[in-house]
């Protein structure tokens, strides 16, 4: 095989030792999990580029993804990023702090809150995602898009077996 990769070279070499086992599932997320490094790695990089930090990105993306005004409330942001109230509490405190959010009182619930993107928290997340989606681009490059649509299918598939 020419086009072999590392993974091919280790799931070869258990496969010699250890005969007795199917290695097909080493195949598949020996190469997601070495492919998991470099979206990290690229994540990173589009965030720091736009002066975002992963986790803000996460809570600053959910009130983008909300639509203008851009705001939500703490418990709907728990929901979408999936972290401790506490977490939450102390990732809005920060984003207060450098201005990226705001808190507002909810005109349905006097005794709520809304959390609201500022301008400068849009123009950051903005600039976040279109390198995001430039850098995961890249990423893909060497698969047509036909394949890239049956990946994504087929990872799709996968997943609903954990979400």
């Amino acid at each position: 095989m020419t086009d072999s990769d590392e993974v091919d070279r280790i799931v070869g070499d258990w496969e010699r030792e250890r005969r007795d086992l199917d290695f097909a599932p080493l195949q598949v997320f020996s190469r997601v999990d070495r492919l998991s490094k470099h979206l990290d790695r690229a994540r990173k990089h589009a965030f720091a580029q736009s002066g975002l930090e992963s986790w803000e990105f996460d809570v600053l993306s959910a009130l983008r993804r909300a639509g203008s005004p851009y705001r939500l409330s703490p418990k709907a942001l728990l929901q979408q990023t999936l972290v401790s109230s506490g977490t939450m509490t102390n990732r809005i405190d920060r984003l207060v702090q450098r201005g990226l959010v705001s808190r507002q009182e909810d005109p349905n619930d006097g005794r709520g809150i809304l959390v609201e993107m500022s301008r400068e928290g849009l123009i950051r997340v903005d600039a976040a995602i279109t390198r995001l989606v430039d850098a995961e681009e890249s990423l893909l490059s060497g698969l047509p898009g036909a394949e890239q649509k049956r990946l994504a299918g087929l990872l799709r598939k996968l997943s609903l077996g954990f979400d």
